[in-house]
């Protein structure tokens, strides 16, 4: 959406196209869930969260299953762990699968093609021998058997609890911070993945009753940044944002909403204006004509439910920019106002890998 106001400074089956070659052992750990060894938790994103060492890896806290929770069947299941182990190195290595849920579909498939031209693999659509051997030769993650690690629940987690977005922006400016609805959301977000999947991934496990010490299991994403960028390229029919390096290669891939009325969309162009990571977002009601209760700015505090999400890359065009969202589950399925949507993980590498001035090229 385009910022009306001011941001202010375990296997698939043969049969699948989709599947690869997983060894017995491979299968067994994927299946398994426990990493073998405790990885770092750095907080990934929103920015505010600061995530401590991760000791030895403890079992997740296991009190009554959550009612919702529709976890699978076990060849199902199985199926869905490789697929979101795939997706999670392919995240890993800059080009995102949109969100990691262990489900193959067009974006997984896109960040896997931009990939192998990348590496100038043959270009299958698939992950096969010689794409992971690219992916391994670059991450230990995709030679070894684990591909999750285990997260601990901190005291900064639960203060970014904040219960359910108000519809009224009156109330919506009341709030000190706009954090996340429940436990299960910022769990999702820390594992760059769909709600179902963190529910696969500790079945029997009551997710929004965790507290300060309990431990979880998640896609290993933490500290997976990106290179510096020397540009960027929007490309509006793919609803894809490229990241190139110096050498002009690509670099990156992430998925994005774009403006719903093709007039909105700013072809052309632009240049990187301003950066800031937990923005605060003005809502101005003149750009707002179907809010008919605010008759003044009001200021919407920072949070992972901001309005723009944990990041802002502000464009040269006034009210323009690429920013998160507080519906990761909806990236290039809706339309915005105007702006570029990403994941809030996806906006806070990218915010990190520019700088003012840099070249975003914005194609049809």
């Amino acid at each position: 959406m385009a910022v009306h106001g001011r941001v202010m400074v375990v296997a698939l089956m043969a049969a699948s196209p989709w599947a690869w070659a997983v060894s017995p052992a491979t299968a067994a750990a994927v299946a398994g869930l426990a990493p073998k060894a405790p990885a770092s938790a750095s907080a990934v994103a929103p920015a505010p969260s600061v995530s401590p060492s991760v000791p030895a890896a403890t079992p997740p806290k296991a009190p009554a299953a959550t009612p919702s929770a529709k976890v699978p069947a076990e060849t199902t299941r199985a199926e869905r762990l490789v697929s979101a182990r795939r997706q999670t190195l392919l995240a890993r290595a800059g080009f995102s699968p949109g969100l990691i849920d262990g489900k193959a579909g067009r974006k997984t498939k896109l960040a896997i093609e931009r990939y192998q031209e990348a590496k100038s693999l043959p270009i299958t659509g698939v992950i096969d021998d010689a794409t992971l051997a690219a992916l391994g030769a670059a991450d230990k993650l995709a030679t070894g058997e684990t591909w999750t690690r285990t997260y601990t629940i901190t005291e900064s987690d639960t203060t970014l609890i904040t219960g359910p977005i108000p519809t009224d922006w009156n109330e919506r400016a009341e709030q000190p911070l706009s954090g996340y609805e429940h436990m299960h959301e910022l769990l999702a977000e820390r594992g760059w993945c769909s709600l179902e999947l963190v529910e696969i991934l500790n079945a029997g496990v009551s997710l929004n009753e965790l507290s300060v010490g309990d431990s979880v299991v998640l896609p290993d994403v933490a500290g997976a940044a990106l290179p510096k960028l020397s540009r960027v390229e929007i490309d509006l029919e793919e609803k894809i944002v490229l990241g190139f390096d110096a050498a002009g290669s690509v670099v990156s891939l992430m998925h994005c909403s774009i403006a719903r009325a093709m007039e909105k969309r700013p072809v052309g162009e632009l240049k990187v204006k301003v950066v800031a990571t937990d923005p605060d977002y003005t809502f101005d009601p003149k750009d707002w004509p179907e809010v008919s209760n605010v008759d003044r700015r009001l200021r919407i505090a920072p949070g992972p439910r901001n309005p723009v999400g944990s990041a802002w890359v502000g464009l040269d065009r006034p009210g323009y920019g690429i920013h998160g969202t507080v519906r990761p589950q909806d990236i290039g399925k809706t339309g915005s106002h105007g702006c570029f949507r990403l994941a809030n993980w996806d906006a806070v590498r990218l915010a990190k890998s520019v700088k003012i001035g840099m070249v975003v090229d914005v194609r049809e």
